[in-house]
């Protein structure tokens, strides 16, 4: 089955690739490697959640925060190679949790994205990964998450 086929059958619409908001472009391809900019959990051009996780943002919320954020890398995605049956793999994800005092699940956090990707392309969804704290992010998003992505010629 087609990728973007086994997207839509989980119930899923892959957007329109967000737009910058600041000096930076979407993504950049060095050789068959695509780095995508981070990302946040916009819906419509809005943040479905917003604040702290463990203080305005439930874990749980934030785990769906940061699948929402892989919907939006895969949309980035999508408009830098046209079709994700190019995907040969996922290589690595950088995600940045929006940190209450105190809260210290952040990998339980970024598994939302990470869960996501291998639902999507199973083995080629594997990757590494850091899943780290940060006390601010911009737009008091509660998740950001970068992707490198390896794609067929």
């Amino acid at each position: 089955m087609k990728i973007e086929e086994k997207i839509k059958k989980m119930g899923i619409e892959i957007p329109e690739a967000p737009k910058p908001v600041a000096s930076y472009v979407p993504f950049r391809r060095a050789g068959n490697l695509i780095y995508i900019s981070g990302q946040d959990c916009r819906v419509n051009g809005k943040l479905k959640y917003e604040g702290k996780v463990g203080k305005d943002v439930t874990e749980q919320e934030a785990y769906e925060a940061a699948r929402i954020t892989a919907i939006n890398l895969l949309a980035i995605l999508k408009s830098a190679i046209g079709d994700l049956d190019k995907v040969v793999k996922i290589v690595n994800l950088h995600g940045y949790v929006n940190s209450a005092d105190g809260f210290v699940k952040q990998p339980m956090v970024i598994n939302g994205a990470s869960d996501f990707l291998l639902e999507v392309f199973s083995e080629k969804g594997k990757h590494s990964r850091c899943a780290l704290s940060a006390n601010e992010l911009p737009f008091n998003t509660p998740v950001e998450i970068e992707m490198i992505v390896e794609v067929e010629d």
